[in-house]
């Protein structure tokens, strides 16, 4: 009996044994079974590279500080390259252009903006911002300010890209103390803009305005004041309108103001006009916000205390001062789609926007929300002047009403941009008279577009 208990009691723990050893080892099915899927919720993308592109732009270098933070929160490995503002454009045209995976993330050139989106060769950001599980709400795409987004919508409304970094024009005087000595106020007008940069330039060694040679940058608003335009009325007709009454007006008008610039001023970079400014070796300055406002918040800057930041001076028959942004986006044919999208979420989310703004200063932000805060605000609000606000004014005008800018957004304004270019270089040297130069320049620009398959 005790040998027969004995195998009872043997029978019943291996039993009991075996029950053990099949939960275990079904808990252990289900451990790695459910684990890896947690995990990936947590990391979905470890072990992912990233490949992107844009030009070098102060956002990027900031950016570049804060993307250890990204690979740590996500696995995603980051590599930027960044390039000159051409190459970069040419380098990246070519790539979508070509059909090329080579980028998961570009930069949506402003110039270059509706070609690529007309051309369908980035993808519709819609379907992530729509998508609950890949966007919070609170990353709230309504947040970007109007205007800005324009440049990254397709006819229906679709968006193919959001916006970095807005461009404003303002107008920055340097030597208010000059402007005061001899009574001149703040120019409003394009007639006042012209006295005061006659009457200053030359007095002590100052000149009346400093500028560079982007000239399809600065010339449209004086062209636009005078009612003119670019092309006949973008975007639906596109074809130029180089040679009408208005737009000579107003390339006679820009290369008339030149003449109180420094010599050399048709080749000057941006860089040169911003140090003429920040110096006061230039008095005015009318350029996006990010380049005149330095007069105030820069350490570089040894004009802070007799410097102001306005409004653009208005023309006679239009108030246009000109507006752009820079956008990120996603190839069509990138190959991590949706690591990318979690990339330009963490890049141009509110709490990475806010902090550029807190820790460096960046001001060309996007978003409505860091614009209106107490915390933008008082950084950017310099000697009673709420900068700012100023910046959201002139960033959201083309969204209002008619959209002025429709010029630059349009895929063929990068050829006629390089015709309106020469033809300018041509009147403001004295080569040629403006009604020549410009009559000249619109047969050109119509041969350049028909030869690029345009229909006109």
């Amino acid at each position: 009996m005790k040998n027969q208990a004995d195998h009872t009691a043997r029978a019943s723990r291996t039993s009991i044994t075996r029950r053990k050893l099949l939960k275990a080892s079904a808990a252990g099915a289900a451990l790695a079974a459910f684990p890896a899927p947690l995990i990936a919720q947590t990391k979905p993308f470890a072990g992912v590279t990233l490949h992107g592109a844009s030009f070098q732009h102060r956002f990027f270098t900031l950016l570049q500080k804060y993307i250890p933070e990204f690979e740590e929160q996500t696995g995603i490995k980051v590599d930027l390259q960044l390039s000159a503002f051409p190459v970069y454009n040419q380098q990246a045209n070519l790539e979508l252009s070509s059909g090329g995976s080579a980028y998961d993330f570009v930069n949506v050139t402003f110039i270059l903006a509706a070609r690529w989106v007309a051309a369908g060769l980035l993808a519709n950001l819609d379907e992530y911002t729509g998508d609950a599980n890949l966007t919070p709400a609170e990353w709230n795409p309504k947040d970007f300010v109007e205007g800005a987004q324009v440049p990254y919508r397709d006819a229906k409304g679709a968006t193919y890209g959001y916006s970095w970094e807005g461009g404003a024009m303002l107008m920055g005087l340097s030597r208010m103390d000059l402007m005061e000595k001899k009574g001149l106020k703040i120019p409003r007008t394009f007639a006042e803009l012209q006295q005061v940069c006659a009457e200053i330039n030359g007095t002590d060694g100052v000149s009346g305005i400093t500028s560079f040679q982007l000239h399809h940058w600065n010339l449209p608003p004086y062209i636009q004041g005078f009612g003119g335009n670019i092309f006949r009325k973008p975007p639906g007709d596109i074809m130029p309108a180089l040679n009408t009454p208005e737009t000579i007006q107003g390339i006679e008008f820009y290369a008339k103001l030149l003449k109180s610039a420094p010599k050399g001023v048709l080749t000057y970079t941006e860089d040169q006009a911003r140090q003429s400014l920040l110096t006061g070796r230039s008095n005015i300055f009318i350029h996006s916000s990010s380049w005149v406002t330095p007069i105030l918040l820069s350490d570089e800057s040894k004009v802070k205390e007799t410097s102001r930041v306005v409004r653009s001076p208005a023309g006679p028959v239009h108030d246009y001062p000109a507006s752009n942004s820079q956008g990120l986006g996603i190839p069509k044919n990138a190959k991590n789609k949706k690591a990318a999208w979690e990339f330009i979420k963490w890049a141009l989310s509110p709490d990475i926007s806010m902090r550029l703004v807190k820790e460096h200063g960046h001001s060309s932000i996007c978003r409505r929300s860091i614009i209106t805060s107490e915390a933008y605000r008082k950084l950017n609000t310099v000697n009673g002047q709420d900068l700012g606000a100023l910046y959201l004014e002139v960033l959201e005008l083309p969204a209002k009403g008619e959209n002025y800018m429709a010029y630059r957004t349009v895929k063929e304004f990068p050829i006629v941009g390089d015709v309106l270019n020469k033809a300018f270089e041509q009147v403001a040297t004295g080569q040629l008279p403006a009604k020549d130069a410009m009559n000249a320049a619109q047969d050109q620009a119509i041969a350049a577009l028909r030869r690029s398959g345009t229909q006109l």
